[in-house]
Parts: C-alpha cells; sequence; structure tokens
C-alpha cells in the first residue's frame, strides 16, 4: 500500500502525456485502493509517509520516535515499524518532523509541506551520536550500580507495554538508563465515611452499572502489580456480577430487592443490599438499533491491545447484528472522517472489511470526532429505537476539546437528541480512566474496559442488549434510615454517584442508566442503634431539638425514580423494609466478599479484619451456578492478590 502511494502521483503525471482510456482506468484503480486503505476515508488530507534508517550503514531503524508540529504544538507521535517506516494523515499544511531514536543524533525538519490528496515521502538518516566522556560519578550502593551524568540528555520518550519510558544519556558511552513512568489519570476516591442517621437520614446516590473498573483491576494483577488504589471503584467490582433478582412486575422496567446479613469485616456491624434487575428481553423484543462506532485511530492506539483489540472486540460485535440494525463507523486521528456510511446489519463482510482497514497514526481530536459521529447518528436516527455512539480509545486526547470539563459539556449537549453514548477504553500506560468515566456518565451511557478477548465477547456476546440497549434512565435511589433502629451508615463505594437529596426529586438532575437483563447492587454497612459507638464529632445543635420520631418498626424506607428512556418524567417506586423482611441469600454474599475484596485492594480504613482468605472463602462459598465462569475468574483474582499483598 505504500508502494501504491508512492506511484499514484507519478502515475498521475505521466497520464499527461499518455491521455487514454486505460491508463485513466489505472489510475482511478490506484486511487480507489488507496483511498478504501485509508482510515481517514471521505477527509481532506495528505499523507506523509517516511522511512528512517542507520546513516552508516542503512539499516532501517525500528522503534524511532517521529513527532510531527504544527504552530509549534505537537500533533502527533509515532514510532517506526520494524521496516524502519511511519505514516500521518494530516490536514494541508507546514510542518515540523522529528525524529529520535536511541544511540542516534536528533533529526529535525521544519519545511514538511503536506498537500491534500498527496503523498509526501522522506528518507531520513541518522547519524549514530558522537561519545562523549563526562561521566561524574558512580555511587555503588546495596550491590547496585547508578550512573549519574553531567548535564544529562534527554533520549526518547517511547511507549512500551508496562507506559512511558523515560530515557537520559550517559554520554560516556553513548548508553540509556531507562525509568519507566506512567501517565495514566484516576479520579481520587474518597471513600464514604459513616452518616449519623439523626443528622444525615437521607442517604441519595445515582445507580451505576459502569464495569470498567473491574476489568482495569484484573489487568493490574494479572500484570503482577497492585493496582492503583483510584482505580478500585468497589461499586463497578460489585456490579460486574450479575445476581439472582426476580423479574419486575407491575409494569415496572426493574424490580427491588432488599437483603441483609451481618457484616463480615465487622461483627458489631451488620449489611444491607439493595438490588434492581432490569427485565430480560429477546432480541425480537429490542427495537432496531442505529449505532455509531467512533473509534481513535491516533498514534497513541497503535499497540497491540489497543487498536488491534477494539478491531476484533467491534467484529465480534458485528457478527451479532440483526438484519434491522444499522451501523456507521467513525475515526479520528489527526482530523475526524467517516469510513463506513449507516449499513444495514446483515452486509457483515462490508463491516468488518472496512473495520479491518484501519491503522493507527497521528494525534488525537476526540471532539471533532465526537461531534461526525453524533452527527451521523441524528442523520439516521431510528424514532423509538435504539440510537447510540460506541466510543473507543485510550483516552489520550489532545486535538481540540480535550479537557474533562470540555468533553462533558460536549457530551451533555449531544445527549440532548435521545442519543446514547458506550465507552470501550484499551491499554495501559497512557490510559485516562478519569475522562472517560466523565463523558460516559455525561452520555446517558456505560463504559467498560476490554483488557482481553474474552472481556470482549462478554461485553458485546453475552451481555450485549444490556450493553446497548437502555430501558430506564436518570435512576435515582433514596433511602431514609429510621434512627429507632439504625445509628449509622456507609454506603460502599459510587463515591462520585453521590446526590443531594434534593437531586432525587429533581427530573433535570441526570443520573445513571439500566439496560435490559442489567442488575445493579448497592451495599450500605450499618450500625445499630443500640451500639455505644461514638460517631459523630459535631456538636450539639443549639437551635433545633434533637429527637428520636415515631416507633415505626420499619428499619428504612428505600425510594427509586426513574424515566423511560425517550421520558422527561420521572416515576416513583417506594419500598418499606423492617428487620423480619431481611433474608441472607447467596446475593448478599457473594457481593459482600467483593466488596471485602475491593477494601482490601485500597487498604480502606474501614476493611476492619478483612483478609483475602475470608472474601476466598465466602466467594466459594456464594459463587452459585456460575454459567459463564466469572466468579471461578474472582476467586483466582483473590488468590493472585493475596500474594502480591503479603
Amino acid at each position: 500500500m505504500e508502494l501504491l502511494a508512492q506511484l499514484y502521483p507519478q502515475v498521475k503525471r505521466i497520464n499527461v502525456n499518455l491521455n487514454t482510456i486505460v491508463m485513466k482506468t489505472f489510475i482511478s484503480i490506484i486511487g480507489i485502493v488507496l483511498l478504501s486503505a485509508s482510515t481517514t476515508l471521505n477527509l481532506q488530507v495528505g499523507i506523509l509517509w517516511g522511512v528512517v534508517s542507520d546513516g552508516s550503514n542503512g539499516n532501517a531503524i525500528a522503534n524511532a520516535n517521529v513527532q510531527v508540529f504544527q504552530s509549534g504544538k505537537q500533533i502527533g507521535t509515532i514510532t517506526t515499524k520494524s521496516n524502519g517506516t511511519f505514516s500521518f494523515s494530516l490536514k494541508q499544511g507546514a510542518y515540523l518532523l522529528r525524529v529520535i531514536a536511541q544511540g542516534y543524533d536528533a533529526y529535525e525538519n521544519s519545511n514538511i509541506s503536506i498537500t491534500n490528496e498527496k503523498t509526501t515521502n522522506l528518507k531520513i538518516s541518522l547519524n549514530p551520536s558522537v561519545t562523549v566522556d563526562s561521566l561524574i560519578a558512580i555511587e555503588d550502593e546495596k550491590e547496585e550500580r547508578m550512573i549519574v551524568c553531567e548535564m544529562a540528555v534527554e533520549a526518547p520518550k517511547i511507549s512500551s507495554a508496562g507506559g512511558a519510558r523515560y530515557a537520559k544519556a550517559c554520554k560516556s558511552d553513548n548508553s540509556f538508563i531507562y525509568q519507566e513512568f506512567n501517565t495514566e489519570s484516576y479520579d481520587v476516591v474518597n471513600e464514604n465515611t459513616f452518616k449519623d442517621v439523626i443528622n444525615n437520614p437521607l442517604s441519595t446516590f445515582s445507580v451505576d452499572v459502569d464495569k470498567a473498573s473491574y476489568s482495569n483491576v484484573r489487568r493490574f494483577l494479572t500484570q503482577n502489580q497492585k493496582p492503583v488504589k483510584d482505580a478500585v471503584r468497589i461499586e463497578e467490582l460489585i456490579n460486574y456480577f450479575d445476581y439472582d433478582y426476580p423479574q419486575p412486575t407491575n409494569g415496572n422496567p426493574f424490580s427491588v430487592t432488599i437483603e441483609g446479613d451481618k457484616c463480615p469485616w465487622n461483627e458489631k456491624h451488620n449489611l444491607v443490599l439493595v438490588g434492581l434487575k432490569g427485565e430480560n428481553l429477546n432480541d425480537k423484543q429490542i427495537p432496531p438499533s442505529n449505532l455509531v462506532f467512533l473509534l481513535d485511530v491516533s498514534g497513541s492506539m497503535d499497540e497491540p491491545n489497543k487498536l488491534p483489540l477494539v478491531k476484533k472486540s467491534f467484529k465480534y460485535l458485528v457478527e451479532n447484528l440483526r438484519p434491522v440494525d444499522r451501523i456507521a463507523i467513525v475515526v479520528y486521528a489527526g482530523a475526524a472522517g467517516v469510513v463506513l456510511e449507516s449499513t444495514s446489519g446483515d452486509k457483515k463482510e462490508t463491516i468488518i472489511s472496512s473495520i479491518d482497514r484501519l491503522q493507527a497514526g497521528g494525534s488525537t481530536a476526540g471532539g471533532e470526532g465526537i461531534n461526525l459521529a453524533y452527527a451521523i447518528a441524528k442523520k439516521n436516527l431510528i424514532k423509538g429505537g435504539n440510537n447510540r455512539v460506541i466510543l473507543a480509545t485510550d483516552g489520550d486526547f489532545n486535538i481540540g476539546a480535550s479537557s474533562d470539563a470540555e468533553m462533558v459539556r460536549l457530551i451533555e449537549e449531544k445527549r440532548k437528541d435521545g442519543i446514547f453514548l458506550s465507552i470501550l477504553g484499551v491499554g495501559m500506560g497512557n490510559y485516562k480512566d478519569s475522562k472517560m468515566e466523565k463523558i460516559a456518565d455525561a452520555g446517558n451511557g456505560n463504559y467498560a474496559y476490554i483488557d482481553n478477548l474474552l472481556e470482549a465477547k462478554k461485553v458485546f456476546g453475552t451481555e450485549l442488549w444490556g450493553t446497548l440497549y437502555t430501558i430506564a434512565k436518570d435512576v435515582k435511589i433514596q433511602i431514609e434510615f429510621n434512627p429507632n433502629k439504625v445509628k449509622a451508615y456507609r454506603l460502599i463505594g459510587y463515591e462520585n454517584r453521590l446526590l443531594n437529596k434534593e437531586d432525587f426529586n429533581d427530573d433535570k438532575k441526570d443520573a445513571g442508566e439500566i439496560g435490559c437483563g442489567h442488575t445493579v447492587t448497592a451495599l450500605y454497612e450499618i450500625i445499630p442503634a443500640n451500639s455505644d459507638e461514638v460517631i459523630s464529632n459535631v456538636d450539639p445543635l443549639e437551635y433545633q431539638k434533637q429527637s428520636v420520631p415515631n416507633e415505626s418498626k420499619n428499619m428504612m424506607t428505600v425510594k427509586v425514580r426513574y424515566k423511560k428512556p425517550d421520558g422527561d418524567t420521572s416515576m416513583l417506586i417506594t419500598e418499606r423494609v423492617n428487620n423480619e423482611q431481611l433474608k441472607a441469600t447467596n446475593n448478599i454474599k457473594f457481593a459482600s466478599s467483593v466488596a471485602e475484596f475491593g477494601m482490601l485492594l485500597r487498604e480502606s480504613e474501614f476493611k476492619g479484619s478483612a483478609s483475602f482468605a475470608t472474601v476466598y472463602k465466602r466467594a466459594k462459598e456464594a459463587s452459585g451456578k456460575d454459567v459463564f465462569g466469572y466468579r471461578a475468574d474472582f476467586i483466582k483474582m483473590v488468590e493472585l492478590s493475596e500474594m502480591l499483598f503479603k
């Protein structure tokens, strides 16, 4: 394909003298092949193609870092392939190119000119660096030698499986000492504390069906690494699993289940589970889908666990599409473009062929891609159907709207058209979890992390329509605790889903979504009313009398508000619960084992007597049928974690 890219402008010039039908046809065929192969189909862009070699022997240089700048701003970076080649899709204009490789002098060219629909070819020879003695210190500590260099020079920042690598050169032997560093970003999670019921009788939060944290944590553990604490969102670990809740009745789109048990990590406390179960629908009951795949094909996605994994995941989804479904493909790198117009779900070969042609390269214009994807979804909107954008990325946006606040505002505006959003996160090292969680929440959507093909099968196979079809939106839960029965409570997880008590009845306030067949589970750790524990550190109020209200036997009242997917007015479900109703089944036992596991990973101050051994024992006892083996997978993770945290 690179050869065709070079031949095309030359053959086109020959056509000036050989104006024949055959030649025109030949040129057209080459043009069509190139256009089809481009990840930026339908874009006004040019191609920058080059090869990097050793100036002393002509050998190709692999893994050289190639950077593109425009107006002083870096807009793309990529590493050369094994044959030394690289390519960028760029808008027409002037650029600066910089190439850095270990053991070679840096190369810079400030006169790169790109023309739309043309290929600019470069042959770059790098000269081996000249060694200069400037070694000033050698430290020997605990039999480990560290070389420190005077005026140390920055060597290339190279992406690797574990993240970016930063190096400094020691000029005496031209060697590089590399230090791994990680640019992954996670929002800080400040765990919920105990609230005394007298002063805080209401607990209000938005449901969360995201499951990204679980598979992301699994990625850390399978690489024999402790997870980043803030990557562990306990509610997402709990909600990775389905639970045995009943189907809804009375016309509601989901059922409400409440269970109780003793707290495993604190024998003086109790646990209460609140579970929702979305109605199960088969594919014949689900309306036609209008889907737009939005794929990040920027340079940062050019790793085996990123774009190649995304392509395989999406092909798995395509195999499960129905003839009534439609799908379009939009890509974004330095710019955004349409690779496949909206196409019927029965044209699987056409769709898969478009996915196979995708290649990574360039910078990441995320905002531009989102705008285009929503425009395509709106253009093909199916009234009463399932209209959704599915964004796959590592979240490393760096062109256009890129800050978290900008992206959230952009998505909030787009959701007004009735188009939902799903996000698939991939990769490591530069993974931007914090950004993707925010925009998924803003887009009435869900967020999953794909760490392997089995997870792709789970998301797009066993849970396909739960992932893609929403049966209730803006789902909020508010619980009022009775101080005669409960002294204090703590919501486990959901820290970034908390709402003000006034938000519960405010239909303008956005909240979470539930897909068909989805389960949502929340756990409360309860301190009984007769406990002698001191909870509040607040001075007594001077102007209000604090008193315990009526002698109701109810322990709490659970209220749930939701809207229909196309509705603007919420509906209310109310359940009153007394202690006698609270039974312990495998649901609360397994959910509590996952919660305890999450607290151990976070090294939580509330973990009490928690241990991996008790998690393992309770999870095995409560694993139930486990048709797909997800709970067995969890038990293996517990074993692995016990060894890592010793």
